[in-house]
Formats: C-alpha cells, sequence, structure tokens
C-alpha cells in the first residue's frame, strides 16, 4: 500500500488550524519566523494527518531515528515522509520504508551544485540535455527521495549513489530493487522512492485537510 498527495497551502488560516497541532507541531510551527514556514510545517502535518486517518490510524505517536527521521511508533507497518517548497506540501505514507521530495523548479538555482556534488555520470547527462534546468531537478527530487528513504538525509552524500533516468528510473546496484517515481506539478517536480511504483497523486485543497 503507498498513497501520495500534496497541497498548496498558501491561503492556509494559521489561527484556524493552529489548535489543531499537536503540541510538538505547535512548538515547530512557533520556531518559524515567517509565516510562509509556518504554514508549510502546519500544512504538512495537516496533510499527514489526513492521510493517517483515511487509513483509520488516529492518535500516532512519533518518535525519530539516528538521522532525524521521523516515525510511528504506536503502530506497526505504517512509515511515511513529508516534504514541502515555496507553496506545496507533499506526503506519502505506506505499509513499508519510503521517501518523498518536491522541489519548485528555482531558474536562479547554481547547476554547478551537481558538478561538485552529484555522481559524474548524473552531472553529464545534465550537461548534455537541451533543458538543464529540468534535469537538474529530475536528479535532484529523485536523489533526494532516496536520501530520505534511507533514513540518512544529507549524512549520506549525493555523490555516493548513482541514478539512471532512462525509459524508467533506477538506481545503480540496487539489491533491495527501490522503485522510483517521478511526476512534475507545474513548475515543480515530485519523486518518491519506495518499494511500490507510485501510478497517481492525489491533488487535496486547503479545506479537505482539516
Amino acid at each position: 500500500m503507498i498513497k501520495v498527495a500534496y497541497c498548496d497551502v498558501s491561503s492556509l488560516d494559521l489561527v484556524n488550524v493552529y489548535n489543531l497541532l499537536p503540541e510538538n507541531r505547535k512548538i515547530k510551527v512557533d520556531s518559524f519566523r515567517f509565516d510562509k514556514d509556518k504554514k508549510l510545517s502546519a500544512g504538512a502535518y495537516l496533510l499527514l494527518d489526513k492521510l493517517l486517518c483515511e487509513e483509520g490510524i488516529t492518535n500516532p505517536v512519533f518518535e525519530y531515528g539516528k538521522y532525524g527521521k521521523a516515525y510511528i511508533s504506536n503502530y506497526e507497518n505504517i512509515y511515511f515522509n513529508m516534504s514541502h517548497s515555496n507553496k506545496l506540501v507533499a506526503c506519502a505514507i505506506s505499509d513499508s520504508e519510503v521517501g518523498i521530495d518536491i522541489e519548485m523548479c528555482d531558474p536562479t538555482i547554481d547547476l554547478n551544485i551537481a558538478k561538485h556534488y552529484f555522481y559524474n555520470s548524473e552531472y553529464e547527462n545534465i550537461q548534455k540535455s537541451k533543458n538543464q534546468l529540468n534535469e537538474f531537478f529530475k536528479y535532484w527530487v529523485l536523489k533526494e527521495s532516496y536520501m530520505k528513504y534511507t533514513g540518512e538525509g544529507f549524512n549520506k552524500k549525493l555523490d555516493s549513489f548513482e541514478i539512471i533516468i532512462n525509459n524508467e528510473i533506477t538506481l545503480k546496484n540496487n539489491p533491495e530493487n527501490i522503485k522510483f517515481s517521478l511526476f512534475e506539478i507545474k513548475n515543480y517536480k515530485l519523486a518518491i522512492s519506495s518499494k511500490y511504483p507510485v501510478k497517481k497523486i492525489k491533488k487535496y485543497e486547503i479545506n479537505d485537510i482539516f
């Protein structure tokens, strides 16, 4: 089982939803200075809660792994991951490990990041592409989704593994047979790393998630 959804939270009314958040999420929301970041933090939790409730999962207890990846300790075989960028939040829940990343394709980004931090073949493919920005963000979200899948995050070096984008997306030396799924949402890229291929993702409107 895997479910993936996203939502534009730019119009989220923080006053209305604040009391719907658990205390630990309120603390995190309060730690941000700008309303945009507060909305992303609150919205990501509300979207996660929506997906969990649809599966009959209520009152989850969150704990954290070695590198800070959150997991639910009071339910077996329920995994989740969240991501956000600019105006959008995204979430995946599954009965096996999962990683998700969403990024707005920012045209001002320095593509030399790929030269210095990506696997050599990935950088070369970006250089050869007719749309280098588009190709860069494909690799970026796929690689970050995998690092989040492993639970290591940026403790895992970007150039320590190779993503291969052909007719299908694969990981070189992939004994776990991890499936990669890639979606475009206007000027965003979204990627999922999972045991399962993802065929579709669901869009929620802001009023759907609380």
